[in-house]
């Protein structure tokens, strides 16, 4: 996207979005969701939260660029930004892994974190 510098600026940003496990949650529920998205209120349901608490969510959500709301008529659709969401992965699994001669191996769930 940018410079090197500007490209871990953009990373660190959306790796704190995603670190808090009410806006994981939400990224992950409208990644599911595909292009149809989620209106605010099926977001609500599903993840019962009160609208003051998703409200603030979705809008560090929206500021790093990993979710995008549109207006339809009366009604908020999110939709998770696919192109933010492959440039993530992207820069993370080519920049960070440039200086090694091979791609790393990495076992599914290799390490749970616990609580």
């Amino acid at each position: 996207m940018g410079t090197l510098m500007s490209d871990l600026d953009e990373t660190a940003a959306c790796l704190e979005a995603l670190g808090n496990p009410t806006r994981l949650a939400m990224f992950r529920l409208l990644v599911r969701a595909g292009d149809v998205g989620k209106s605010v209120g099926e977001i609500q349901a599903s993840l019962s939260i009160p609208a003051s608490t998703l409200s603030h969510h979705l809008k560090h959500l929206e500021l790093v660029g990993l979710v995008s709301r549109h207006r339809e008529g009366t009604t908020h659709t999110c939709r998770a930004d696919y192109g933010t969401m492959n440039w993530l992965l992207t820069f993370l699994t080519e920049e960070c892994c440039a200086d090694s001669s091979t791609a790393p191996t990495v076992p599914h769930r290799a390490h749970k974190l616990s609580a």
